[in-house]
């Protein structure tokens, strides 16, 4: 699965630009035998996010595009618009969503939810199935593509806490300690082909998804 990552990765982005950041040594191995740079972080970090701020710490740059290693049908176009979005929003960490459009993810807690501001900006994140009107019914919401973009000053005060804000702490999303924090947090349209591998039974659609797109 994170081979098959990177390799959506190097499609748009030249290949000394683009490491795995891990503190597995079993995920070592597979990036050494496919001649993938890779990271070694601690395995004390909290969430993906204090991984990609230790991964900062060695080297360095303006911002950091991060794509959760169980994103093995990524699209590579999504990479792009990452990209631009950061020219356009220097100073803001981006993220990405898609629409739900099947009521299963709507009510999954593995699936975080967003919601925005008129303007795109988030406003929250859920792991509950929202928004939703008086009768809990789904009239559309959106998904989180987890695929984010990171200012190096956002990453440093993200780990600077010192631990999981409150908020992020009961729903287990990192996004939202930004959000807490006082970081605007931009979210950016994304294809829905993306499909994270949260669970097992998630392993069956992703395959599905690789040879419906010939990857």
């Amino acid at each position: 699965m994170v081979v098959r990552t990177y390799q959506q990765c190097i499609k748009v982005m030249p290949k000394e630009n683009v490491f795995v950041a891990t503190d597995s040594e079993q995920i070592a191995d597979v990036c050494k035998d496919h001649r993938i740079q890779y990271l070694m972080t601690s395995q004390t970090c909290l969430t993906g996010t204090d991984r990609v701020a230790e991964a900062a710490r060695l080297i360095d740059a303006d911002c950091y595009i991060n794509v959760q290693g169980d994103e093995p049908v990524f699209c590579t176009d999504d990479i792009h618009k990452l990209i631009y979005a950061t020219k356009e929003y220097p100073n803001q960490v981006i993220n990405g969503y898609c629409r739900i459009i099947d009521e299963r993810q709507f009510r999954s807690s593995s699936v975080p939810k967003v919601v925005m501001r008129p303007d795109g900006r988030l406003l929250y994140m859920s792991r509950s199935p929202i928004p939703t009107n008086k009768n809990h019914g789904f009239e559309g919401a959106w998904r989180q593509v987890c695929a984010y973009a990171f200012p190096k000053k956002a990453l440093q005060s993200f780990v600077s806490y010192g631990g999981k804000t409150p908020l992020e702490l009961i729903e287990d999303i990192e996004i939202l300690r930004f959000l807490e924090l006082g970081w605007d947090v931009r979210m950016i349209i994304m294809s829905d082909n993306s499909v994270p591998v949260d669970n097992p039974e998630d392993i069956t659609i992703a395959e599905a998804k690789i040879c419906e797109m010939n990857l």
